[in-house]
């Protein structure tokens, strides 16, 4: 019997139309000889409602209303239909959400409360990630290189006197490049974290890094873990913004990216090991992009860790697991399979 399957899409953050594009290409390679997937879009006011497809104006083609039950002992979701809720049992959630409410431990803790398995890491992991600056504490704890850094609480004046400028100002709980600028001078600082606390009221200040962008997929539980090919972004100007670009299916407007990257094939098993010690010291979980920079002398220092990268056609883990030779739906299967298993 099919797997019902369903995948939750959209959210209330800032990238709510990242997210959609992750759902169309599950939507897209999906097995359906194996799962009978179901697709939940979530809008920016937060309406769950139950559509046919993820499609850009999912909103406003769909009014049939959903939500999940939070009773362990009905495991699936309630779709409003003739004025009444009917149950439709659900075997396991792919919340391929991205940002707040969505990796942040938000949803972690709605699913954990339905009892129905799902894809990704869960709410520690969740939460410790999503904040830079404790994904910084954590792993510098353990031995891992980070950037020199500095916490701006809410309220706080803007103060980098003891970085090295340039810096990176960023909301501490953000993705996808939103919020980000650097800085290379002090009087500049006090603007930047002003576009900051527009996404977050903490804000992270940060010692810009020389070296080599690059990233790793890894996806698995315990010693049981894979990684994609090592990947490399070279940017012509400016920093790596590709989700807010106006048409990055079409290549980005500043990045090229080399899978594998052009290293010796030492140096990219080290980046690897590096990243599955990184996910295994932040409890991470079914999968993960751990994004770093390789400097010059070798050093490997973490960037960010993203436990709900995109799936878009131009996203970078997808890319790097294909790279090793597994095809999109594989990689969906696998997820899925992960979530099932930890579910039994």
């Amino acid at each position: 019997m099919k797997k019902k399957v369903a995948v939750l899409f959209g959210g209330c953050s800032e990238e709510h139309d990242v997210s959609i594009k992750s759902a169309k290409e599950i939507w897209k390679y999906i097995d359906t000889e194996k799962y009978d997937p179901v697709y939940i879009g979530i809008s920016r006011s937060g309406e769950w409602k139950l559509c046919e497809k993820p499609t850009a104006d999912w909103d406003e083609k769909t009014t049939q209303r959903v939500i999940l039950s939070t009773n362990k002992q009905d495991k699936g979701m309630l779709v409003l239909k003739d004025g009444t809720y009917e149950l439709v049992p659900l075997d396991v959630v792919f919340p391929m959400i991205h940002g707040k409410m969505g990796e942040d431990g938000t949803i972690q803790g709605l699913l954990e409360a339905t009892g129905i398995p799902y894809v990704g890491c869960g709410i520690p992991a969740s939460v410790l990630c999503m904040d830079k600056s404790m994904t910084y504490l954590t792993v510098s704890n353990h031995g891992f290189r980070v950037p020199g850094f500095k916490i701006l609480h809410d309220g706080e004046n803007a103060d980098a006197s003891a970085l090295k400028y340039p810096v990176f100002v960023k909301p501490a709980r953000s993705g996808s490049s939103f919020g980000v600028t650097k800085v290379s001078k002090p009087e500049d600082l006090q603007a930047a974290v002003d576009v900051a606390r527009e996404f977050d009221k903490k804000v992270l200040i940060e010692e810009a890094i020389s070296g080599m962008e690059v990233g790793c997929a890894v996806m698995g539980n315990g010693d049981d873990l894979k990684v994609g090919e090592v990947d490399q972004i070279t940017l012509s100007h400016g920093i790596f913004r590709i989700h807010q670009e106006d048409h990055p299916e079409e290549g980005s407007e500043n990045a090229v990216f080399t899978v594998p990257a052009n290293l010796p094939v030492e140096k990219r098993k080290e980046i690897q090991e590096t990243a599955k010690a990184m996910y295994k010291v932040l409890g991470c979980k079914d999968l993960s992009r751990v994004d770093m920079f390789l400097q010059e002398d070798g050093t490997i220092v973490l960037n960010e860790v993203n436990t709900m990268p995109g799936f878009t056609s131009y996203s970078r883990y997808p890319r790097m697991m294909l790279a090793t030779g597994m095809t999109f739906t594989e990689l969906i299967d696998h997820c899925i399979e992960m979530a099932l298993q930890e579910g039994k």
